[in-house]
């Protein structure tokens, strides 16, 4: 039995497969080495384990570096994290080759193709950005709260659009695509348009970016995977996103913990 841990900027997920099943737990703790082994300590609770049935820890993450080469007494093997996200993205997806996105506290684009798996590039903008203009901007410091004010939310009084520009449509831009975001905030928005606009501005540089990176790397499908998915699925709800990323996009089912189970599979391998 192999445990997963991607011990990230912000948290720490840990993962592992028992009986079929897949388990689950995040931990939220600055200390990278408590939150590992505070994850492992409570996945193995939480399925009455016990410590000696886990035979290895596959690590990885910013926070990766600092484990030694055992936790809770269970043998550490550290992963690459942009390997952890390449196989974790293209096997909940169930795909062979993809362009993977990692949206965490910050996002990382990697290329895995005729099993090579490749960073291509990234963005600081994640769910750092999110939360970090949320609070300046709202004082809202989680994303449960910011996605109940987005949804009461109109873009229309904070983003400026082709049509508020051109009139219409310009070229293959339909007039409700962005021109500037946050061009057109005015004292009549709301907190709640503001909420949606911080959520539509971070969505849309991610996807546009995931967008180009794939057509350079000639993938035909993106995955998204990382807790920022979520943000994703809601403003696919109030706003579709076709248009930018056009088709094959896919949000697989764990794509939060994605790149923990990367880490377990190549684990696994080795």
């Amino acid at each position: 039995m192999i445990v997963g841990i991607d011990i990230g900027g912000s948290t720490t997920d840990a993962v592992v497969s028992n009986n079929g099943d897949l388990h689950v737990v995040t931990i939220e703790a600055n200390d990278p080495v408590a939150a590992a082994a505070g994850a492992l300590g409570k996945l193995v609770f939480d399925l009455g384990l016990r410590l000696e049935q886990i035979d290895r820890v596959a690590a990885t993450g910013a926070g990766a570096r600092a484990l030694t080469d055992t936790l809770l007494g269970r043998p550490v093997l550290k992963v690459d994290e942009f390997t952890a996200i390449g196989i974790g993205g293209t096997w909940l997806a169930g795909k062979t080759e993809a362009m993977v996105v990692s949206l965490g506290t910050g996002t990382a684009i990697v290329s895995v193709r005729d099993n090579r798996i490749e960073h291509f590039g990234g963005t600081g903008v994640g769910g750092g950005t999110l939360l970090g203009l949320a609070k300046h901007m709202l004082g809202v410091s989680t994303i449960e709260t910011l996605e109940a004010m987005a949804e009461r939310g109109d873009l229309r009084r904070v983003d400026l659009t082709v049509q508020d520009i051109a009139g219409g449509a310009v070229g293959d831009l339909p007039p409700n695509a962005t021109a500037a975001n946050f061009g057109k905030l005015n004292a009549d928005a709301t907190a709640e348009d503001k909420a949606l606009a911080i959520m539509n501005m971070i969505v849309e540089v991610i996807a546009v970016l995931s967008r180009a990176s794939a057509r350079a790397c000639h993938q035909h499908d993106i995955v998204l995977t990382g807790k920022l998915t979520r943000i994703f699925r809601f403003m696919q709800r109030v706003r579709k996103l076709e248009f930018i990323f056009g088709h094959g996009i896919v949000i697989p089912e764990h794509a939060d913990y994605a790149t923990a189970i990367g880490a377990a599979r190549k684990a696994a391998q080795a």
